[in-house]
């Protein structure tokens, strides 16, 4: 058993984000807000989002590659500040065409695809390396209040559900207008009426600047 002050832990800690928000709103962009030598992990089709940023890429195509990424980023000495996944939701439809290739159960098919989804979700998180992740939004009316609800999109509701506990920081990107018509965009860290957010930290502001480069700096303030 090792004992370590709880300060000196948090100094060296990493943070791990996961950002959702409506097709177009820019979630792929964030990652060119992010300090240091950064690696993406592609499975979409979003990269000229990112045109003019020096990072490295790799293209996830199958459950295949997504193991083989992570296997050598769990070696370590990559040198990789941020490793980012985009998108969960992609990653998502990549599992789930692998799962109901292996079952004739649609059913089945979905079950096996939350376990490996979580799966996937933890192995990632738990890197030693600060990761960010994102995901579609989805929009639905709550059957009991009527209310116009916002939640992360993954195939199957319950996995969009339970993916959001895994992590430290969950933000919805949202974009609309100043009074000068003016588009804008901003991080929302706290859940609201109509969609759920958080932020373990306890330091950001509801809403901050859709630069992750300045939440990370703001969380890890010691």
């Amino acid at each position: 058993m090792k004992i370590v002050n709880l300060q000196e832990r948090l100094a060296s800690a990493t943070i791990n984000v996961v950002v959702y928000g409506a097709a177009g709103a820019g979630k792929t962009s964030l990652i060119k807000t992010l300090p240091g030598k950064v690696l993406v992990i592609s499975a979409e089709a979003g990269l000229l989002s990112l045109s003019g940023f020096d990072a490295d890429v790799v293209e996830i195509k199958n459950v295949d590659d997504l193991r083989e990424v992570h296997a050598f980023l769990d070696k370590g000495g990559h040198g990789y500040d941020w490793v980012c996944l985009d998108s969960l939701s992609e990653i998502g439809e990549i599992c789930l065409l692998s799962e109901r290739a292996s079952h004739r159960d649609v059913r089945q098919a979905y079950g096996a695809l939350i376990e490996k989804m979580l799966g996937v979700c933890r192995a990632f998180r738990d890197l030693p390396v600060n990761v960010y992740m994102s995901a579609k939004e989805e929009r639905f009316k709550d059957e009991s209040t009527g209310r116009l609800m916002s939640a992360l999109s993954m195939p199957g509701a319950k996995l969009g559900q339970q993916i959001p506990y895994l992590f430290d920081e969950v933000l919805r990107l949202v974009v609309g207008k100043d009074e000068e018509g003016n588009v804008v965009r901003a991080l929302q860290t706290a859940a609201e009426p109509n969609a759920d957010a958080k932020d373990r930290s306890g330091k950001l502001d509801h809403y901050e600047q859709p630069d992750l480069g300045a939440v990370y700096a703001k969380i890890m303030e010691v």
